[in-house]
């Protein structure tokens, strides 16, 4: 597992970095989908008071007398022109004898139709039956000063005249009516002219000798005082005139004179057809034709449709029968592209309303409300789908920002690329041959294979590859060196033992006795130089070297060390004898070194004139292993020096080396330790540094 954790860390700069990134891009994501929510949830709002709003506008616009006027005609937009039907009038009657009344009746409920040159129309009749089956007509012209009929003159060309028809039911109703002046007022300059259109049943050959006007044809004509082009002289300009006429259908007239309970409006309203013309005098061209073409029409109830949305319906029922009076639909959409993975993500994407919380929102909105008029009362329902409506406007809207959040992910990936190519990839080709570099056992020889020429470069990385190239090639260049250091000192050691091994078997024939003490430090010197002879270093000799591991007594043998101490340059070594044999199993002339290193060390680091005290001790009653421990008074170890002071070639004074120390002492106490079995700690105390070693306790058997 730690293996397993090493080799992970070695990526761990170029996990953090694609993490980085592929985190960014993730964050991105989430932000654009966050900011959806929101705009959802705002949208869902919004619309929920669009809605309400919307509701509002056309029950108040269907509450005004031009929403009246097209509750009470619903068919209204389907006239052709040239051939105009009368409307029903919110009001009773028009009071056409009175210009601003009649102005301001035909002007509120939005009946005019509008006609070029200053030309309007407005054909209806009165929601009252009882008032009489008329036709009223109004509505506007332009035209020079108007010239008025002269009694006695059989022909009616040759003033300004008006020209009626009216068709339903198959029968044809024309009259002519020309234009009579009336006396002027006094405010005539600021008024205008005023006069009257008296009727005539239209005649073929165009002579009305002793013809009567019609009695029921009322007819009013009011011209403006102002021209309607003020650089112009005000004897010969075009002035704009008000009309207001009163149509009297025999045919109508005669279903309210056969029934109290004739339906009115007639059933065949939309069937009756009228056509208004204002003629100059003689043949010139009409001044006013309804027949022809019309520049705008007045509002209708489809003209609602203006203000749904897509996915809104608007019905409308009549009170009175239950029926449905007609169904509008919102207008369409802007033919926008939609994105479907967009669309299909908005409408998954949870919101709350007022009294949902589950996060799926309300489908649908429900709106109604009453509308009354004086021919009966109209239910108004307006149905929205919300969820169509809310999703498609944010995924066009969606769609057309989506190219925003693309162009931010292409430049993360983009980045990445660069990075990744540029500086990644160059990372990682280092670290494997860095890592490959660092494998155990590679020699001199080995690093010849690795060349990081190839990553040069002016940037960081290149610096670093140029660094580790011409590192490498001083390492190759110290390793062959120490070949040849090694080589030598193998010859060195070669020879010193051979020049050694002479005299020491002439010194061990002189003290043949093993008791002599002589004897014994010869030994050591002998199997000293066995160790080292024929190795490339020491450290290697002591690593290599085998122990003829036995049974002996370890507290004669501290009697013997502490008493001989003396002899090597280490007085006042302190040792309290058990009185009984301590049996262990070690090497004797190699646990004297182990001895003779410590009390060296030991007796650089004291106080002077304080003694080194070893102690022997039990672990337990049965246990295995018997401890020794070597006390002296003086500083402690540095923390970090504790592991590092048995290892080979390490001195912690700085001025060891020219006094003969090479560091090698404590590392051959510990080496010799372990081979017998046996273990060699340190210890920092209150008044020293005191050294344990663990020896296996010998057996019946050993």
């Amino acid at each position: 597992m730690k293996k397993f954790l090493l080799w992970l860390a070695s990526f761990r700069l170029r996990i953090l970095f694609r993490t980085a990134f592929l985190l960014l891009a993730l964050s991105v994501v989430a932000l654009a989908v966050a900011v959806l929510q929101g705009e959802k949830q705002r949208s869902y709002g919004n619309y929920q008071q669009a809605f309400a709003k919307t509701k509002e506008q056309i029950v108040a616009r269907l509450r005004h007398p031009s929403g009246q006027l097209a509750l009470l005609n619903p068919t209204r937009g389907a006239d052709r022109a040239g051939n105009l039907s009368p409307v029903l009038l919110p009001f009773s009657a028009i009071d056409f004898d009175d210009p601003n009344k009649a102005r301001h009746a035909v002007e509120m409920a939005d009946c005019l139709i509008r006609f070029e040159r200053q030309g309007s129309l407005c054909v209806a009749i009165g929601n009252n039956p009882w008032i009489g089956g008329f036709i009223y007509a109004a509505g506007t012209f332009s035209s020079g000063p108007l010239a008025a009929h002269e009694i006695g003159n059989k022909y009616l060309d040759g003033a300004h005249r008006m020209r009626v028809a009216v068709h339903l039911r198959g029968r044809h109703y024309r009259w002519l009516a020309p234009f009579e002046i009336l006396p002027a007022r006094r405010d005539a300059a600021f008024e205008g002219v005023r006069g009257r259109f008296t009727g005539y049943a239209e005649q073929d050959d165009r002579d009305y000798t002793g013809k009567m006007p019609v009695k029921e044809f009322r007819g009013w004509v009011w011209q403006e005082a102002a021209c309607l082009d003020l650089r112009q002289d005000p004897a010969t300009c075009e002035k704009r005139a008000f009309f207001s006429l009163r149509l009297p259908v025999e045919e109508l007239i005669a279903d309210l004179l056969r029934t109290r309970h004739a339906p009115w409006p007639p059933a065949d309203l939309d069937d009756i057809h009228v056509q208004i013309e204002v003629l100059p005098p003689n043949d010139a061209p009409a001044l006013f034709n309804s027949a022809a073409a019309e520049l705008a029409r007045p509002f209708a109830l489809a003209d609602l449709g203006e203000l749904l949305q897509t996915g809104e319906t608007l019905r409308i029922r009549r009170e009175q029968d239950g029926r449905d009076l007609t169904l509008i639909r919102g207008r369409g959409g802007m033919e926008e592209q939609i994105s479907p993975l967009l669309t299909r993500l908005i409408r998954r994407l949870p919101v709350e309303t007022p009294g949902n919380s589950d996060g799926t929102g309300a489908a649908t909105a429900e709106l109604d409300d009453m509308v009354a008029t004086p021919a009966g009362a109209y239910r108004i329902f307006l149905h929205g789908e919300v969820d169509r409506v809310v999703n498609q406007t944010l995924s066009a809207t969606a769609t057309r920002l989506s190219w925003f959040v693309g162009a931010v992910m292409a430049a993360i990936v983009l980045v990445w690329l660069v990075i990744e190519m540029g500086i990644v990839r160059r990372i990682a080709r280092l670290t494997r041959r860095s890592r490959q570099l660092s494998l155990p056992a590679r020699d001199a020889d080995g690093l010849l294979s690795f060349d990081f020429s190839d990553l040069k470069g002016n940037d960081e990385l290149g610096i670093l590859a140029n660094g580790l190239n011409h590192l490498l090639r001083r390492v190759k260049e110290d390793a062959g060196r120490e070949r040849i250091r090694a080589a030598q000192e193998k010859e060195q050691w070669h020879a010193v033992g051979h020049e050694i091994m002479s005299p020491l078997q002439s010194l061990l024939a002189l003290h043949g006795n093993p008791k002599d003490a002589s004897y014994r430090y010869l030994a050591r010197m002998q199997q000293a130089v066995r160790v080292l002879y024929g190795s490339a270093s020491p450290s290697e000799a002591f690593q290599s070297s085998t122990l003829a591991v036995e049974t002996l007594d370890l507290d004669a043998l501290l009697i013997n060390i502490a008493a001989n101490a003396p002899h090597i340059g280490i007085e006042n070594v302190l040792y309290s004898p058990l009185g009984t044999p301590m049996p262990v199993c070690a090497d004797g002339y190699s646990l004297e070194d182990v001895f003779g290193h410590l009390l060296k060390n030991a007796d650089r680091h004291r106080v002077p004139n304080t003694p080194i005290r070893i102690a022997l001790k039990e672990r337990d009653a049965d246990s295995s292993h018997v401890t020794v421990r070597v006390h002296n008074t003086g500083p402690g170890i540095a923390p970090e020096w504790q592991e590092k002071i048995f290892e080979y070639g390490f001195s912690g004074s700085r001025d060891s080396a020219p006094e003969g120390g090479r560091g090698q002492g404590l590392f051959v106490a510990k080496t010799y330790m372990a081979k017998m079995g046996g273990t060699l700690n340190v210890a920092h105390e209150a008044e020293g540094v005191s050294f344990y070693l663990s020896l296996r306790r010998a057996e019946a058997g050993d």
